[in-house]
């Protein structure tokens, strides 16, 4: 029996990944493989509490009805953090569903702050800011007003809670739950499942396949975040975004990214361990952040692992010092976006809860 590939771990040990895929298809299959589905809330059809009894809040002008959540509102428009069919409701494109709640919920200042901040904040030449909102995709005008009485909008990092605030567009920096708004508009952000043998580079003067093969024609120039060598799949990041991509790159900000690895097995006992103990490489010490077996066949293992470290080939290196090359490799999630069911060879426009999620990763 031929082994199983790390897109095809068995059923009695995928639901135990959490990493958002479990893998992606087979060389010179671009297109056609699916990597899994996704875990978690990030992923389709998640079942996370913060979804029950919602309704469709947030929706039209009525009352929440029975069964809505407690805290909201009485005009019941804006349902809670994480909840589908609230801020950054138009995610869902493509058959992504990328809900991926709160990256955190402001707490509510006193009478006084909130008179102060207003002053601050408040430019009378400004616009308002649930106009503001409005336009940057978050919901409709009346949800955006909820939202700000609610305590869950922040400005230049404090809490604004009256709705005749104005500010300027062009300066303001905007908070929904902790997730940045991206109010320019000329800024793009992508995901690419890269196939195997494609070069982590826009463009290849040996003439191997590279990033811009898969990108459309005219496509404004692009940074890739961090490298995946030729031979490793999965997910890279491509944005126009000179300051993200920096601090996603920079070790100072330590955003883990997720793997699959296959290796020969079987493996013995103590290296999981090993290497979230850390071992010493030619450039310096190296270690993991979890590790986990997901599947087990005759001659082969597949096991997940996190790490922060961003250096050149870290994953191979750490697993061949230890005795196990790797055999095939794939990045399945970095940071919070998950490579899910995107099909490999494929470029994605990520979703505003994305964007906000990855910017509040790295403090933007």
């Amino acid at each position: 029996m031929s082994p199983r590939t790390p897109g095809r771990p068995s059923s009695s040990s995928s639901s135990s990944s959490s990493s958002g895929g479990h893998g992606a298809g087979g060389r010179g299959h671009q297109g056609g493989s699916r990597p899994g589905r996704p875990g978690g809330p990030a992923g389709k059809g998640s079942g996370s509490p913060a979804r029950k009894g919602g309704g469709k809040a947030g929706a039209g002008r009525s009352g929440a009805g029975k069964g809505a959540p407690s805290g909201q509102r009485a005009g019941g428009r804006t349902p809670q953090p994480g909840q589908k069919g609230g801020p950054f409701r138009g995610d869902a494109r493509g058959g992504y569903d990328r809900n991926l709640g709160a990256a955190r919920t402001p707490n509510r200042p006193s009478r006084a702050t909130r008179e102060q901040n207003f002053s601050e904040v408040h430019d009378p030449a400004g616009v308002r800011l649930q106009k503001v909102m409005a336009s940057a995709g978050v919901a409709s005008r009346r949800v955006c007003e909820d939202l700000i009485a609610e305590g869950r909008v922040e400005v230049d990092g404090k809490v604004v809670t009256e709705t005749g605030v104005r500010v300027d567009p062009d300066t303001a920096v905007i908070h929904v739950d902790g997730m940045r708004l991206q109010l320019d508009t000329t800024l793009r952000y992508f995901a690419f499942n890269k196939p195997r043998g494609v070069v982590s580079t826009m463009d290849d003067p040996e003439g191997r396949p590279c990033i811009s093969d898969y990108l459309k024609k005219g496509q404004e120039r692009l940074f890739h975040v961090g490298r995946l060598d030729t031979e490793t799949e999965g997910l890279l990041l491509l944005t126009n975004d000179g300051e993200l991509a920096n601090r996603l790159t920079h070790p100072s900000y330590e955003v883990p990214k997720t793997y699959l690895v296959q290796v020969a097995g079987p493996m013995a006992k103590g290296i999981g361990a090993q290497l979230k103990e850390g071992i010493h490489l030619e450039d310096g010490f190296a270690q993991v952040d979890s590790f986990k077996l997901v599947d087990s066949t005759p001659g082969h293992v597949l096991v997940e692992i996190v790490l922060h470290s961003g250096k050149n080939r870290i994953v191979r290196r750490m697993f061949k010092e230890v005795g196990y090359p790797v055999e095939r490799l794939v990045r399945v999630k970095f940071g919070p976006i998950a490579l899910g069911d995107q099909k490999q060879g494929t470029v994605r426009q990520m979703g505003r809860q994305e964007q906000g999620h990855l910017m509040a990763a790295v403090g933007l």
